[in-house]
């Protein structure tokens, strides 16, 4: 019982952690994209090349955020542990399965001969 609360606790801190990193990165997205239109329209960076380069930035890394959001809200919350567990248990039974498959066959092979 011990074990199985650890590993709850472990979860809930690695969730924790993962959706504190994803805030921060929410908040840096807002200040840095604030700064690159700041840069853009009233310093005039970067207006020899193009003139809403800014847009063209803040949409990738709003792209990204994206990502890290899916990341951690949804693949990460249905791909836990507990789903990890379930897998290489089916893995395994399969594996077992088939082991035992070919057991049998060769028993009955070796049989056969005799």
């Amino acid at each position: 019982m011990e074990r199985e609360v650890h590993e709850q606790y472990e979860y809930a801190r690695r969730r924790l952690r993962q959706k504190k990193v994803l805030y921060f990165h929410f908040v840096l997205f807002l200040i840095g994209s604030l700064f690159l239109f700041v840069a853009n329209r009233f310093f005039g960076f970067g207006e020899r090349t193009t003139q809403n380069w800014c847009i063209w930035g803040i949409t990738i890394w709003f792209f990204l955020f994206i990502l890290h959001f899916i990341k951690v809200y949804i693949t990460d919350r249905f791909m836990n542990k507990k789903w990890e567990r379930e897998q290489i248990d089916r893995l395994v039974a399969l594996q077992q399965k088939r082991i035992s498959q070919l057991e049998s066959k060769v028993n009955a092979e070796n049989e056969s001969k005799i």
